[in-house]
């Protein structure tokens, strides 16, 4: 084997796990949680169910907004 194998598959295994961890913090952005919650609740979701209409979106979107403000405050009250 080459004397310089051991370096190159150092930092092979450096940047995988930068990368790792770059896509584990971007996945858990504050701004995602949305999405997610309701890629959460797609399985739960009848096939058969009429599309959602425009209260029922708003009602999401508030659910979604109001558990953004509870945990912007949580935070705040962590900081304290």
């Amino acid at each position: 084997m080459m004397a310089y194998w051991g370096h190159v598959v150092g930092v092979i295994t450096v940047i995988l796990m930068v990368v790792f961890i770059g896509i584990w913090i971007w996945a858990w952005l504050p701004r995602h949680k949305r999405v997610f919650n309701r890629m959460a609740r797609l399985p739960l979701e009848r096939d058969d169910a009429p599309p959602p209409d425009e209260h029922e979106e708003a009602a999401w979107q508030a659910q979604d907004k109001q558990a953004a403000d509870d945990a912007a405050d949580e935070r705040q009250e962590r900081q304290r």
